[in-house]
């Protein structure tokens, strides 16, 4: 996501911490995936139905009797302990005045009985019939409605779109420590889930197009509904975004077919291109890009982008500049995050701070965009230490820690000069050590080494550590020791 540009200040609570081990998609070897199918009915206006059979496949060491889904959509609902919209925010998001949604699952059939819960009636625990030891699997099939609340936001009906991220029931992250909850904090990204295989069918008004995560593989219209199929595999997310209004520029990368989906009159200026230019070069620095589509959806949004893999998000009300810049912020997503994920409730820096600089590796090799290297390590460092100075005089000391819970973060303000500005300036520092030659192949070391999993800071450290002796000052940045 590109925070970049939010200054909220508020106060959120904390969570316990739960550090994920990285475990790899397996499709690409011949082994199982977890696999969702997923049909969505939309009625045009504020509901979408849902019916989702999921396969369990047991790739863990231990025996597994209930599964935990994430249900957050249902943190859109009026009473909600945890708002995903920050106050500041709440105007711009808020349209038409405040608004609610919420997630309702109506039944779930192969099991042995489930119930809603969690910290914020944000957990579906279904327990299984029998439990599923290592390498065996298990299906469950629901059907939930999800009411969409008229906000401009990841989830909501927009002014001119219906954002569907985090649409449907997702099955929480797991390790030795158990499944990993979180509630839908307002700052950073509160997802944290597993790589998987997608099949997922829209019924939709027919003069509905939607923008979505997969490849579509059929399409037909009957009467006044228009069904279309997609499919996915090994991603950790699936995203759509539906409107009666988009028209569309497609433009070729090297390994995948870019779409860009608008609402107004032209298409947004250079987007198309720098969205090429920049998948073609995250490929080429870091390792290849696994999808065959990727969709570049102008949307309205209370940030500058969002993204899901193979599906970015930008905001449709960004200067020219704005939109390049977050066009690229987004597209690097899609390796660090989409393809190496992360932690990014606990960890928040090391897929923002990696997109970042990512960023900034891509303009540096692309002059013609008019940003460089120079500005913008000196834009991060000038922000990073007015915030510094800030949060001293408020709270008389700034924590300047970079590992914690989206939860301790005291304001979106300080969230984005931590996992943005402060990360940037920590890679900047280690490839200024380490030198061009080493930084790039300790980059690609660390993508092929954790492509479609869950990686750990660790693995990111070592990944760098076994080129160059970096771990010290990888934690002083961290630790919040290092002074900028």
């Amino acid at each position: 996501m590109n925070m970049k540009k939010t200054t909220a200040f508020i106060l959120t609570a904390a969570t316990a911490v739960m550090i994920l081990p990285a475990t790899a998609c397996k499709s690409s070897d011949g082994d199982k995936l977890n696999s969702y199918e997923i049909t969505a009915t939309y009625d045009g206006e504020n509901t979408l139905e849902g019916a989702m059979t999921f396969t369990f496949f047991n790739d863990t060491e231990s025996e597994i009797s209930d599964l935990k889904f994430n249900l957050w959509g249902n943190a859109y609902r009026e009473g909600a302990k945890y708002s995903p919209i920050s106050e500041e925010a709440a105007t711009k998001a808020y349209y038409d005045g405040i608004s609610y949604g919420e997630m309702t699952v109506e039944e779930v059939t192969g099991c042995a009985g489930w119930e809603t819960g969690g910290e914020d009636e944000n957990i579906l625990t279904v327990t299984l019939p029998e439990s599923v030891y290592p390498d065996e699997s298990a299906r469950i099939s629901l059907t939930y409605t999800l009411k969409l609340a008229n906000v401009n936001h990841r989830t909501g009906v927009t002014q001119k779109t219906v954002n569907l991220g985090n649409f449907y029931p997702v099955l929480c992250a797991y390790d030795e420590q158990g499944y990993a909850e979180s509630p839908y904090y307002s700052s950073g990204d509160p997802f944290v889930s597993e790589c998987a295989d997608y099949s997922v069918t829209f019924n939709l008004p027919k003069q509905f197009t939607a923008a979505t995560s997969g490849k579509e593989v059929s399409r037909t219209v009957m009467g006044d509904t228009s069904t279309a199929k997609y499919e996915l595999s090994c991603a950790r997310d699936f995203a759509a975004v539906l409107s009666d209004n988009f028209k569309t520029r497609q433009i070729k990368a090297d390994d995948c077919d870019i779409t860009v989906y608008y609402t107004g009159e032209q298409p947004p200026e250079n987007i198309a291109e720098c969205a090429a230019e920049s998948a073609d070069y995250f490929s080429d620095t870091f390792g290849k890009y696994a999808y065959p589509t990727l969709s570049v959806v102008m949307t309205p949004l209370t940030v500058s982008g969002m993204e899901y893999p193979a599906l970015v998000m930008i905001a449709d009300d960004l200067s020219a500049s704005d939109g390049i810049y977050t066009t690229v912020h987004e597209t690097a997503h899609q390796w660090w995050y989409a393809m190496v994920g992360n932690d990014q409730v606990n960890c928040a820096w090391q897929d923002e701070g990696l997109a970042e600089y990512s960023t900034l590796c891509f303009f540096e090799n692309h002059p013609s965009y008019g940003f460089t290297r120079t500005a913008m390590l000196g834009t991060a460092t000038k922000a990073y230490r007015a915030y510094f100075s800030v949060y001293n005089q408020i709270f008389g000391k700034a924590d300047t820690t970079m590992t914690r819970s989206l939860g301790d973060f005291a304001s979106d303000y300080e969230y984005a000069n931590i996992a943005y500005n402060k990360a940037l300036i920590m890679f900047e520092t280690l490839r200024t050590s380490m030198g061009d030659e080493k930084f790039f192949a300790a980059l690609k070391k660390y993508f092929g080494e954790n492509k479609f999993a869950l990686a750990k800071s660790e693995n990111l450290i070592a990944a760098f550590d076994s080129l160059y002796d970096v771990e010290g000052m990888i934690a002083g940045f961290v630790e919040g020791k290092t002074v900028i």
